[in-house]
C-alpha cells in the first residue's frame, strides 16, 4: 500500500478536491483487491492476477460492506456451480483497475473506477472462446479512520447493462408503465439448454454478412467508432451498438419520422430514428418491418442474431446484445455495450440474471 495513503487525514483540506497520484493509486489497489476477490470466487485454482499493484492486506471495509462482500463472494461461487452444470469453467482471470476521478472532501472520498477484466474460458468442450473480457465502471466512496488509512464504506456499479462476469446481483431496471398502447413486443424465448433444433443460419452469400456484423462488434466492443455519436449518458449505448453492427452486415436505412417506430436510420448530423437507440423501438421496428423473426430459445441464436432483455419483467425490455460466436456445442457467446462486454457465454448472462425474461431474434 503506498504510503501516502495513510498520510492523508481529515485535517487536510475541508473543501473537495482532487486525490493526489499515490493516495489515487492507493484507491485502485483497494478496489482492485475487492473485485478480484469476486473474480476469484468464480475461478479454478488460484490464478487470479492483478494489474493495479499488489492485493493490500491491510484494506479495510465498513462493517456493512465486509457482510456484502462475503455475500457477494457466496453468490458467485455458487454462480460457478451453476456454469459448471451447464459445460462452463474458467482457468485463469486477469483483473486491472484505473482510477477515472478521485475527490476528497476532508476525511470522505468519492472514486470512479473502471475495471477490466479477462476471464481464460476452460477447454471443456474444446471449441470455447479463448477468452471473455469486459469493462465497468464503478463508484466507489472511503472514510478517512483515526489514526490512518481509508475504510471502504461502498462499491456500486454505474451500469445499466447485464451485470459483470464477477458482479453478484442483478442489474435493476426502471419500471416502466403501460401506457395503454399495443405494440409488436414479440415472443419471449425458452431458456432450456440445450434448445431443439433448428434450420442452420447462412452466415454469408445471402441477403446479409453476418460475420460482418460479428466483427464489427468484436472491433469496437470496447474501443468505440468515432463515426457514430455514444450514448452512455443517455439510457445506454447497447443499442445504437448492434444498429451499427447490423449496418455493417448490410441491414439499410429505412428513412422517415425520427419517433415513428417503423423506421430505422442514422444520420452524423441530424441525428437518429429512435428504432435506431431504443431498445423497445429497436425490437418495434424489426418485427413490423419483418426484419427478423422471434427464436423459440434463447440457445437457437447464431452468430449475428440479437438478444434482447426484460430484466424485471414489467413488460419493457432493457438491454440488446449480439450474438458473435457460437460453439460447436451450441452455446452462443455475445458482445455488447453498457458494461462493455467481449463474448460472454449465455449460459453466463443467463445464470447472473435469473429472474429476467429473454427476447431472441433470428436476424
Amino acid at each position: 500500500m503506498t504510503g501516502s495513503l495513510f498520510a492523508y487525514s481529515a485535517s487536510a483540506a475541508s473543501g473537495p478536491r482532487d486525490a493526489d497520484r499515490a493516495t489515487a493509486d492507493a484507491f485502485a489497489h483497494i478496489a482492485d483487491e475487492v473485485l478480484s476477490q469476486r473474480t476469484q470466487a468464480l475461478v479454478d485454482g488460484q490464478s487470479v492476477r492483478h494489474g493495479s499493484g499488489r492485493a493490500n492486506s491491510k484494506t479495510r471495509l465498513s462493517a456493512q460492506l465486509k457482510k456484502e462482500q462475503e455475500a457477494a463472494v457466496e453468490s458467485l461461487r455458487s454462480r460457478k456451480t451453476l456454469l459448471a452444470e451447464l459445460g462452463e469453467a474458467y482457468t485463469g482471470a486477469d483483473t486491472r483497475v484505473s482510477v477515472d476521478r478521485a475527490k476528497v472532501t476532508g476525511g470522505k472520498a468519492t472514486v470512479q473506477v473502471t475495471e477490466h477484466t479477462t476471464l481464460t474460458y476452460k477447454k471443456l468442450r474444446g471449441d470455447e472462446p479463448e477468452n471473455t473480457d469486459f469493462r465497468t465502471r464503478y463508484e466507489l466512496t472511503l472514510s478517512s479512520k483515526k489514526g490512518g488509512g481509508w475504510e471502504l464504506d461502498s462499491i456500486k456499479s454505474q451500469e445499466a447493462g447485464p451485470v459483470a462476469v464477477n458482479e453478484p446481483v442483478a442489474a435493476k431496471a426502471n419500471v416502466i408503465k403501460d401506457d395503454g398502447n399495443q405494440y409488436p413486443d414479440g415472443t419471449p424465448a425458452a431458456t432450456k439448454y440445450p434448445a431443439p433444433a433448428s434450420k442452420p443460419k447462412v452466415l454469408t452469400g445471402g441477403a446479409y454478412d453476418y460475420n460482418a456484423m460479428a466483427k464489427y462488434a468484436e472491433k469496437y466492443w470496447s474501443k468505440y467508432n468515432p463515426a457514430y455519436r455514444k450514448f452512455n449518458g443517455a439510457g445506454g449505448d447497447c443499442t445504437n451498438f448492434i444498429s451499427q453492427a447490423l449496418k455493417a452486415g448490410g441491414w439499410k436505412h429505412q428513412p422517415g419520422s425520427a419517433t415513428d417506430y417503423r423506421n430505422w436510420w442514422y444520420d452524423s448530423s441530424k441525428g437518429q430514428s429512435q428504432s435506431w437507440v431504443g431498445v423497445n423501438e429497436w425490437a418495434w421496428f424489426t418485427l413490423s418491418n419483418q426484419k427478423a423473426t422471434n427464436l423459440a430459445n434463447v440457445y437457437q441464436m447464431d452468430i449475428g442474431d440479437v438478444l434482447q432483455v426484460d430484466f424485471n419483467k414489467d413488460g419493457s425490455k432493457d438491454h440488446s446484445m449480439m450474438v458473435t460466436y457460437r460453439s460447436k456445442a451450441g452455446m452462443p457467446y455475445l458482445t455488447y455495450h453498457s458494461t462493455n462486454t467481449y463474448r460472454k457465454s449465455l449460459a453466463s448472462i443467463i445464470a447472473s440474471n435469473p429472474n429476467a425474461r429473454f427476447f431472441a431474434y433470428r436476424t
